[in-house]
């Protein structure tokens, strides 16, 4: 590879003392190379003239002919130079041109004798001077961890494959803004940095503002700003942001990922649902063309309405641990524990039955691949939720899951500043007892819905799931540009 590299800036050199300008600033194109194609036979013909630009693939020189092939953005296409046409001087330069070099191309369009579409070049121009190597073209880059920490290298040897999943991602976005701005929702900007972190279970990135001489916090949530916005008089709020949670890196966290929040004032978390249902619904047949997906080989079915399983009814039937029967943090430890399941003394009831719903959705359980909601939760594990009308000790909570994947969370948000308060106490207390990820009280939230919040239903839906959903990717990493990697031995 040194070797290579070593070559390729000999060449640059003979370049620059040939009197080329192997960067020069300015560039000329009269048509995309997917354009020429998509009209080739219209256009093709000795008369006609077009100029094409991209990086080259393939390159072989046959005595006083050489073909190559470029790609820009949207196509490829073979490129054919003859030294009578182009020029002495200007052939012998493509001696001096390397695979992953851009150029300028400009000629007329033929089919060759053995049918390939095709630029009889009549000048050219170099436009970039490539000193690193591709990657090998035809076996692809493999390596996983290499494809996800240079991105850039995977897109240029897997292309086609590896952009069509953020094309994916990005239309995902795009429908899901359209159905939200179509159903009354206003999109909004809420801060980055936060001089209290909130709205989440989760340990925060702290950093410090030299001028103010105070801490600050990357967001883990965005949920107690666009409160504050309902407080204000929006009613229908959404944002879709980067949150950042000082968390471990797996096939579906990264610790800097994508949310959409939304808030619905005059909504409970029953309307939620069938705007979550609806919404994922829209956003597949925008997307996919289908309301019926393929996800890790399992065929689903996104067509509304989706089921409601309560959760603790699901956690007794999957896991045998009926969490009602556990009244305290020490009993339901016991309880999981005589199960074989681990259970951390630090941890409260609420975190402790958070971690036997995931035991439970882990064990693969078909029925819990489908697309469903987990509804009604204990309010152990919701302080920011409203308690449910008719089962006491449950809030309004639900989650919807698609393929496996936790897509969400949503509640009927509660309003009530009072009961607000006493949860914030509690979870104080929670970590004063060692759970670093309870959440902080922050009395300027309460002072807004103590000015009074109505009713109101909310939802956070993690976009980096719904891509991996809508592309069919096993890992969160396969689905954002430049994930956060573990350092490698060189750095």
């Amino acid at each position: 590879m040194a070797d290579e590299r070593e070559i390729r800036l000999q060449r640059l050199h003979a370049l620059r003392e040939q009197g080329i300008n192997p960067y020069p600033n300015d560039v000329e194109r009269t048509h995309t190379i997917a354009d020429v194609l998509e009209h080739f036979d219209e256009l093709a013909g000795p008369e006609g003239s077009y100029t094409l630009t991209g990086r080259i693939r393939l390159l072989r020189e046959m005595g006083k002919a050489a073909f190559a092939k470029i790609e820009d953005g949207t196509a490829s296409i073979q490129v054919y130079f003859r030294i009578n046409d182009v020029g002495e001087e200007a052939y012998r330069s493509i001696k001096l041109l390397d695979l992953g070099d851009f150029i300028q191309v400009t000629g007329f369009l033929f089919v060759t004798r053995t049918g390939e579409r095709t630029l009889h070049v009549l000048r050219y121009r170099l436009l970039t001077k490539g000193i690193h190597p591709l990657p090998e073209k035809y076996h692809g880059l493999e390596d996983i961890e290499l494809r996800q920490r240079k991105r850039f290298l995977d897109l240029i040897a897997n292309g086609d494959e590896v952009r069509q999943v953020f094309v994916i991602r990005s239309r995902t976005i795009t429908a899901m803004r359209h159905y939200l701005d179509e159903h009354g929702f206003i999109e909004v900007e809420t801060p980055i940095l936060q001089p209290l972190y909130g709205g989440a279970t989760a340990r925060p990135f702290i950093t410090h503002h030299n001028t103010l001489d105070r801490d600050l916090y990357l967001r883990i949530a965005v949920e107690l700003y666009l409160k504050r916005l309902i407080v204000g008089g929006f009613e229908r709020v959404y944002e879709i942001g980067r949150s950042f949670r000082n968390e471990g890196i797996d096939r579906s966290h990264n610790p800097e990922f994508t949310m959409m929040e939304c808030y619905q004032a005059y909504a409970d978390y029953n309307d939620i649902m069938k705007l979550v249902e609806e919404m994922i619904a829209f956003i597949a047949q925008e997307v996919k063309g289908t309301t019926h997906i393929t996800y890790q080989g399992t065929e689903i079915d996104l067509t509304p309405p989706w089921k409601r399983i309560p959760l603790l009814d699901a956690i007794a039937e999957h896991t045998g641990i009926d969490v009602s029967r556990y009244p305290d943090k020490e009993s339901l430890a016991t309880a999981m524990r005589a199960q074989g399941y681990e259970a951390d003394p630090k941890l409260g009831r609420g975190r402790l039955i958070d971690d036997l719903k995931g035991a439970m959705l882990r064990k693969g359980i078909p029925a819990l691949r489908q697309a469903f909601f987990l509804i009604d939760y204990p309010i152990d594990v919701s302080p920011l939720a409203k308690m449910h009308r008719s089962k006491p000790g449950l809030v309004e909570r639900f989650q919807p899951f698609v393929g496996g994947l936790e897509l969400g969370n949503a509640f009927t948000e509660l309003n009530d500043p009072l009961d607000q308060r006493a949860r914030f106490e509690d979870q104080l207390r929670q970590r004063a007892q060692g759970d670093d990820e309870a959440q902080v009280l922050d009395e300027d939230f309460l002072e807004a819905i103590e000015t009074g919040m109505p009713p109101t239903g909310g939802l956070g839906i993690g976009i980096d799931r719904l891509a991996m959903l809508m592309a069919n990717q096993e890992s969160i990493r396969d689905v954002i540009l430049f994930p956060t990697m573990r350092k490698t031995a060189d750095e």
